[in-house]
């Protein structure tokens, strides 16, 4: 910037030779912004605003709409006059190597042309045939009048009526040709604005416009519907390089990889053949970027495996749809409903597509399993209601919480226990040991022996499997050991008891190998999961087959998929090649469990039930040993077992060798082999008897 340098001289200062000059150094101020400056930023200012840019896209949206609605009903036009449909589908199914369809296409193209054809040639006769028609037509329509006329002539007794329905008709097409006249004008200026309205209503519905120029939320793609286009688009930006590649060279831009998309409940379903080079678990393990380029929610969008290589099957739910609750159980909305064990059904909920999911219960050991406050309980009780309308089933139930969610049961269950404690898992323990001696009966009953079903049901399992407890012999009633009292009971149904009708059903948290043993949980014919925390325990819960065909329970949302189950199951109806099923299940209260209980009740004599088991007469073993061979010096071991058993089924119907050396042993005295047998001697018996009665005599006087 330069200086400006003005030389002032004061008036009054006398004149010299040399005057010196006030000198005044000015800096001017920054140079006005020219004009044509501040229009430009004006401008911009207004360009870049929002309300500027949401009319330019709404003028645009709109504009496209009419442009694009014409474009789209010539297409369609232009596909009903000619074979452009059938050509586009010939090439998409030889593209997709479907030579047959290819085939049934090329057939309906021919039989195109060939009506096409003959509706041509008619044309050529139509005019010669028309205008007879027409004259013909007039010809009778003038005879008809004349005749009318001549008819009400006789009757008027006036010759002008012969005339005056000829005259009317002429006087109607007359008033035709007025209104036409006043109408047509009109017409001709509004006619063409009702046509863009209904090339825009056509661009409007198809979203004729480019994605700047859509709505927001159509931006964002909520509701945006699933299209070959889109799907092709997610599956080429799903970072695959191999995927994307194949996609770029495929000629039909990856149309030939997709099935018909069709309509599955509250989704679209369709299945991706893959490209060479492309595995099923590439696409598995992006689930959630699928879902996003989709425009959904990871939990919207399931991926299985069905029995095509190379394929994977796609389920897109519509935008919020899993979110909405389903209807309520067939158990409350119909009070004449009843259950069928052998061939009945149980109502359980539906499956993704909307369809009812019904499971069969006959022979099935189950084991739901899950997080907490996830719907376990109600999804297992709902199984126990329906299948309580059958009078025959007989239940044992264990409520290791304890909170009365199994409440309804008293009355219909023979043994109902219920809390969280040591000493409930004890009772439960022997209820489940009654219902092994039970199967046994039934085992060796005589063939052709029917017998009622006895669902032994215990909820909140890993309470059993955790239990530290240990009975008088130092064997623990949980863990997964062979000695636990627990998990061997468990596993002896689980082996034998669906042939005599004898079921194990559990309902256990968060499974793990320690609260849920792998022996136990792989004996189970059903199984289902709630929302899991890991795929591992996805695994424990619904096995590896199930898992690797894409069963994923650990996608599930905690707290908001509630009563969502993965059930893998030969007792529900699955999609042919899947390994597992989605359910969202009813959600049946606790009143109204109270009150489908009451009906299965009056379906019943009365059942008494017991909330704690009976434990029978204490006995003592080396007495009733003495007893035995009150009358023989001595007897054979197996001679000893059998008194003993006959003295007391219960305690010693199942004593072995090893049972009766156990007690011996324990008082000095086992049994003694005699001519290569083991024999049992009474006196040693009585001595130590007595020894042992001195022992307690001295203990007691200390």
């Amino acid at each position: 910037m330069t200086e400006n340098v003005v030389h002032l001289h004061k008036p009054t200062d006398p004149p010299t030779d040399d005057p010196a000059p006030t000198v005044l150094t000015v800096v001017p101020d920054a140079p006005p912004v020219p004009l044509w400056v501040r229009s430009g930023r004006a401008i911009r200012t207004v360009a870049t605003h929002e309300t500027t840019r949401t009319t330019v896209r709404a003028v645009a949206r709109h504009g496209l709409y009419t442009f694009n609605g014409g474009r789209i009903v010539a297409r369609r036009t232009w596909d009903g006059k000619t074979g452009a449909r059938y050509e586009r589908m010939i090439r998409a199914a030889e593209a997709a190597g479907n030579l047959e369809a290819a085939e049934e296409w090329e057939e309906r193209l021919q039989r195109f042309r060939a009506a096409r054809h003959h509706r041509r040639m008619d044309l050529l006769h139509s005019p010669v045939e028309a205008a007879k028609g027409v004259g013909v037509g007039v010809g009778m329509g003038i005879g008809v009048l004349v005749a009318l006329g001549v008819v009400m002539a006789i009757n008027n007794h006036d010759a002008r009526d012969v005339i005056t329905p000829l005259k009317a008709t002429i006087e109607f097409i007359a008033l035709l040709i007025r209104i036409v006249q006043v109408v047509w004008g009109p017409a001709l200026t509004i006619g063409p604005f009702l046509a863009l309205l209904a090339l825009w209503a056509v661009g409007s519905k198809q979203q004729a416009a480019p994605q700047w120029a859509l709505p927001a939320h159509v931006r964002n793609g909520e509701g945006e519907p699933i299209t070959p286009s889109i799907v092709v688009k997610a599956l080429r930006d799903l970072g695959v390089p191999a995927l994307r590649n194949a996609i770029k060279e495929m000629g039909d831009a990856g149309a030939s990889m997709l099935s018909p998309i069709v309509i599955a409940g509250c989704g679209v379903e369709v299945d991706v053949t893959l490209p060479s080079g492309v595995s099923t678990v590439e696409v598995q393990q992006r689930r959630r970027k699928l879902a996003e380029n989709l425009a959904r929610h990871e939990h919207e969008v399931f991926i299985t495996i069905p029995t095509a290589a190379r394929t994977v099957r796609l389920w897109v739910a519509d935008s919020g749809a899993l979110d909405e609750p389903i209807g309520p159980s067939p158990l409350v909305t119909d009070d004449t409903l009843t259950a069928d064990y052998t061939k009945g059904r149980a109502p359980w909920g539906q499956d993704l597509r909307g369809d009812a999911a019904s499971l069969s219960l006959y022979q099935r050991h189950l084991l739901i399993t899950g997080l907490s406050n996830q719907g376990k309980t109600a999804a297992l009780r709902a199984l126990a209601l329906w299948l309580a309308l059958d009078r025959s089933v007989q239940f044992l139930m264990g409520d290791l919480k304890g909170a009365g969610d199994w409440a309804m049961f008293d009355g219909l269950a023979t043994v109902l226990i219920q809390g969280p404690t040591d000493e409930h898992v004890i009772e439960v323990t022997e209820m489940v040991e009654g219902a092994v001696d039970e199967m046994n009966r039934r085992l060796v009953a005589p063939p052709g022996t029917t017998f009622p079903p006895l669902i032994v049901l215990v909820d909140e399992a890993q309470v059993a499997f955790m239990c530290p407890a240990v009975d008088d012999e130092r064997r623990p009633y949980g863990g997964s050991k062979a000695k636990s009292r627990y998990f061997t009971a468990v596993r002896k149904i689980h082996n034998q008891g669906r042939a005599v009708n004898v079921l194990m059903w559990q309902g256990t948290q968060d499974p793990t190998d320690q609260n849920l043993p792998k022996l136990v949980r792989e004996g189970a014919h059903t199984r289902a999961s709630l929302a899991l925390g890991t795929e591992s325990q996805a695994r424990m819960a619904l096995g590896d087959k199930a898992v690797d065909g894409g069963a994923a329970p650990n996608l599930l949302r905690p707290g908001l998929d509630k009563g969502t189950l993965v059930v893998a199951s030969d007792g529900i109806e699955i999609p042919a090649g899947q390994a597992s099923i989605t359910v969202r299940t009813h959600y049946i209260s606790t009143d109204d469990a109270h009150a489908i209980a009451d009906r299965a009740k009056v379906l019943r004599d009365g059942v008494t039930t017991l909330h704690a088991i009976e434990r029978g007469e204490e006995r003592d073993p080396l007495a009733d040993i003495a007893h035995v061979l009150a009358d023989a010096p001595r007897l054979f071991t197996q001679d000893v077992l059998k008194r003993l058993a006959a003295l007391d089924e219960d305690a010693y119907g199942a004593w072995t060798n090893g049972d009766l050396k156990r007690v011996l042993e324990a008082e000095g005295e086992e049994p003694k082999k005699s001519n290569g047998r083991m024999v049992v001697h009474r006196d040693h018996v009585l001595r130590a008897l007595a020894n042992r009665d001195s022992d307690a005599s001295a203990s007691a006087d200390g």
